[in-house]
C-alpha cells in the first residue's frame, strides 16, 4: 500500500471516528469517558495522518 493511499484509507476512518463522536454527544445514555475515548483515537489517527503527509 503506497503512503498516500494509507493516509487516504486514516482520514476515511478520522471521518467516521468524527461521526460517532457527533453521535455519541447527543445520544444521553453515552458515556463520557466512551467519547474521551473515541476523541483519544480521532486524535491519534490526526497526528498519524500529519506525520505520513509531511
Amino acid at each position: 500500500m503506497s503512503v498516500s493511499a494509507h493516509v487516504d484509507q486514516l482520514k476515511k476512518k478520522h471521518e467516521h471516528l468524527s461521526d460517532a463522536v457527533e453521535r455519541a454527544q447527543r445520544a444521553p445514555s453515552t458515556d463520557a469517558l466512551d467519547i474521551a475515548e473515541l476523541k483519544k483515537q480521532k486524535l491519534r489517527l490526526k497526528e498519524e495522518i500529519a506525520r505520513l503527509s509531511s
